[in-house]
């Protein structure tokens, strides 16, 4: 574990870190010439700030709340009035009962084994209680100014489900904030002096907003899977998921839109093109390419060699756009951004189409159309009165009516549990012989039908069915069976009527279902006519 420096493409100095780190920033401290950006590492409970690449100074951050309870059990250990059998119960106790969590020594305790136990309270019954934290994410917020050779704080999520804010001089607590869990990214904005805002995804699957002076979060925003980054994009909150989105939400936590994406998401940051005021996301997938999103539109992608996991856009040494990135192997990816480059031709759009954007030309307002909206905002009420009236109706009668067909197994689909059945027909031909399809379904889930019977009703006077009355053979569920028959058209006139079939049961007086066919005009009577 170690903090390497590079300059250019060069490694410039290294330092041993003593545990895994959670985040790096850089960020000014103080006013005093040459103003040089020191480096905040986050690693466990403590921040180390390097300045001129040296080591300079450690925070750590403050101890959590001891539980009384707990304590008053140690105070006992300490002088041999408690049994260690005893004392685990006790702890057990205090750690189904109470709000406040055990401390670590209390949990290695409660995980020994009785013969274990006694040689532990020799050891540590004498160490006192200590509940540390650790830091999960870091983010800067500009002090009072927004110049970029301003003075920045230095924000802090914990283990603790706690956001700190800290003076980057002092290294003091400003402000102190609770979130309903865990944080686990975080995106600030604003100054700490005037107005800012924090967005903070946590490992619940949500993202918070919290405000200047509020201790809780003022919005919340439900995705559907947890978050994989965090940025803000001019006034949007925008934020990849684990479910193959990129997400974007107003401040208010509105989405906004978003799009899939094809591959699992793996870092997000700001593409901020400053001299021409371009502003895009990067999203490193996991199939080793990144995106570069404006807005939802997919306007350039880049090829890596393996996996990125980490990926910055900037300012660094002379060129004002460069992207760095760290890839899963370990390599170290440094590319600059032409000065000539546009991301205007190459659109791969992926939105709304274009049609959607061109204006219409509406009307102008006619005396009648002002008539009309003067009546309605007389008569608002009565309007919507009446309306809801005629809906009831309408609702009532297509009930009624439904109801009705069900009852008399009027309905192509069978409302039996123990024959569930589907038909529709088809006719062919031009005339005077049509060839009828029924394709007749049984849409039970393992048991076949047998025993149905199909029947033509029709009048005698303009058709004739070669098939008026046959069996249907056993039904396989899921299956489609075509029956086919030939109608013949008798008339000379061009008109059609109504075919009624009915599906039956052996021994049943009323039809499973039925289906009406409204045959068309013979064209070959009228046409030999």
């Amino acid at each position: 574990m170690k903090l390497k420096v590079y300059q250019g493409t060069g490694l410039l100095s290294e330092n041993a870190l003593p545990d895994l780190p959670a985040s790096v920033v850089a960020f000014l401290m103080e006013q005093h010439e040459p103003r040089t950006p020191a480096v905040a590492v986050a690693s466990g409970p403590f921040i180390y700030v390097y300045k001129n690449l040296r080591p300079y100074f450690k925070f750590t951050l403050p101890p959590l709340e001891i539980n009384p309870l707990e304590e008053g059990v140690w105070e006992q250990a300490k002088e041999d009035q408690a049994d260690p059998l005893v004392l685990k119960e006790m702890l057990e106790e205090i750690r189904e009962k109470s709000v406040v969590p055990l401390s670590v020594k209390s949990l290695m305790f409660l995980a020994l084994d009785p013969p274990e136990m006694d040689s532990f309270l020799d050891q540590h019954k004498l160490l006192p209680l200590k509940r540390q934290t650790v830091i999960t994410c870091m983010a800067t917020l500009k002090k009072n100014m927004v110049d970029e050779d301003a003075i920045s704080c230095l924000v802090i999520g914990m283990e603790s489900a706690e956001i700190l804010v800290l003076d980057p001089e002092a290294f003091t607590v400003l402000a102190k904030m609770v979130l309903p869990s865990v944080p686990a990214f975080l995106d600030v904005t604003g100054q700490f002096d005037v107005e800012y805002r924090l967005t903070v995804a946590c490992r619940n699957g949500c993202i918070y907003v919290l405000r200047r002076d509020s201790k809780r979060p003022k919005y919340c925003i439900e995705l559907s899977s947890h978050s994989v980054g965090l940025i803000w994009v001019q006034k949007n909150i925008v934020t990849a998921c684990s479910d193959e989105t990129l997400r974007a939400y107003t401040q208010k936590g509105k989405k906004l839109w978003t799009v899939q994406l094809p591959a699992p998401p793996t870092a997000l940051s700001l593409m901020d093109q400053k001299s021409r005021g371009f502003q895009a996301v990067l999203v490193a997938l996991a199939n080793v390419e990144v995106h570069v999103y404006r807005d939802k539109n997919l306007v350039d992608i880049i090829q890596t060699q393996d996996v990125v996991t980490s990926i910055c856009f900037g300012r660094y040494g002379r060129e004002d756009n460069t992207l760095v990135m760290t890839t899963k192997g370990g390599g170290l990816i440094v590319k600059i951004l032409k000065r000539t480059a546009t991301f205007d031709g190459g659109n791969i759009f992926v939105g709304a189409p274009v049609a959607q954007s061109i204006k219409l030309s509406l009307p102008k307002k006619t005396q009648l159309y002002v008539d009309q909206t003067l009546r309605e905002r007389e008569s608002g009420v009565a309007m919507h009165q009446v309306f809801q009236r005629d809906l009831n109706r309408i609702r009532l009668t297509a009930a009624r009516a439904y109801a009705q067909v069900l009852e008399c197994n009027q309905a192509p689909v069978s409302e039996s549990l123990q024959e569930p059945l589907k038909m529709n027909a088809v006719v062919q031909g031009m005339g005077p012989t049509f060839k009828v399809i029924l394709h007749l379904q049984n849409a039970s889930a393992t048991r076949a039908i047998i025993g149905l019977l199909i029947n033509f009703e029709y009048d005698e006077n303009f058709y004739s069915v070669e098939r008026p009355f046959f069996k249907a053979p056993m039904l396989v569920p899921g299956l489609n069976y075509p029956l086919s028959t030939f109608v013949e058209c008798l008339s000379d006139k061009a008109i059609s009527d109504v075919i009624k079939v009915f599906v039956l049961r052996e021994g049943l007086r009323d039809p499973l279902l039925s289906v009406h066919i409204n045959m068309p005009v013979s064209e070959g009577l009228v046409m030999s006519g």
